[in-house]
């Protein structure tokens, strides 16, 4: 049995090959990387690494040969329903047995900027027939680490989302979860939606209070106000409508998907938020 891990070299990738090494033998891992020198440690631990690139869709066909089990962690840049088509394609043609995706919750009935190329992923991996299963995943605590450190330091906590809630988890327990779903021999669902418990930005700033043991002013502004701030930190100007929809979308909802999947797929109680808020001030 063989497993392969895309983007293994980045945030989320190299946590979910930390877990498999826990798992599996080494030789039964492999990944695809777009630059195999930055994947050397992977190499020296006795994993496959391979060259492929998501906007290079011949290196994918060669990546994914003799691989049973794959996960197609998203990817973060470009057009990623064509790199993400590319790559299941490559997996049929690889004869791959079985797909893993990192997606996000509610992602084919979501109005989140984000899940449109989630769902049609989705919509991909279900036309092409293959074993599968969606991990949905919500929001990495880890996200907002900029408004937690300024806090942390003095600065206003400033939440563009109103009442809105969030599934918020560390991203080692998405990490975690996605090596358990590449390694179990069955599911029960094709769908796992990973939330943690919803929590609104006022709330999740108590819990840095409790943490850090400073006193945190939650700072409510609109989406508007707080694109001219990003903006005004040195965002890229282009970026920011897109952070602004999803900030948005959070306002109104699209991440406040409550479920038990997370810890059913984990066997375990998620870890403590304060767990990872701590891990982020403490750096």
């Amino acid at each position: 049995m063989k497993l392969l891990v895309t983007g293994a070299t980045g945030q989320l990738g190299s946590l979910v090959v930390k877990h498999l090494l826990t798992k599996v033998p080494a030789e039964q891992i492999a990944v695809s990387v777009r630059n195999p020198q930055k994947a050397v440690y992977l190499k020296e631990a006795g994993v496959d690494v391979r060259h492929g690139d998501f906007t290079q869709p011949d290196t994918l066909a060669s990546a994914f040969q003799g691989i049973d089990r794959l996960l197609i962690i998203s990817t973060a840049d470009g057009d990623r329903v064509q790199q993400h088509t590319a790559a299941i394609q490559a997996a049929k043609a690889a004869n791959v047995a079985f797909i893993a995706y990192t997606s996000v919750v509610n992602a084919r009935e979501s109005q989140l900027v984000l899940a449109h190329d989630h769902a049609k992923t989705e919509e991909a991996i279900l036309a092409s027939g293959i074993p599968h299963v969606f991990l949905r995943n919500n929001w990495y605590v880890e996200n907002e680490k900029d408004t937690i450190l300024a806090s942390v330091s003095g600065a206003p906590f400033l939440s563009p989302i109103g009442e809105g809630k969030v599934g918020w988890a560390t991203r080692n327990d998405y990490a975690e979860a996605a090596a358990i779903a590449l390694t179990l021999p069955a599911h029960d669902k094709e769908i796992y939606e990973l939330s943690g418990p919803l929590r609104t930005h006022t709330e999740l700033a108590q819990i840095v209070s409790k943490v850090s043991g400073k006193e945190m002013k939650v700072e409510q502004i609109d989406v508007d106000t707080f694109g001219e701030f990003l903006a005004s930190n040195g965002v890229p100007k282009e970026a920011v409508p897109f952070v602004k929809a999803i900030q948005s979308g959070i306002r109104d909802g699209a991440l406040a998907v409550e479920s038990s999947d997370f810890e059913t797929l984990l066997g375990r109680p998620l870890t403590p938020i304060e767990e990872g808020i701590h891990e982020l001030i403490s750096k």
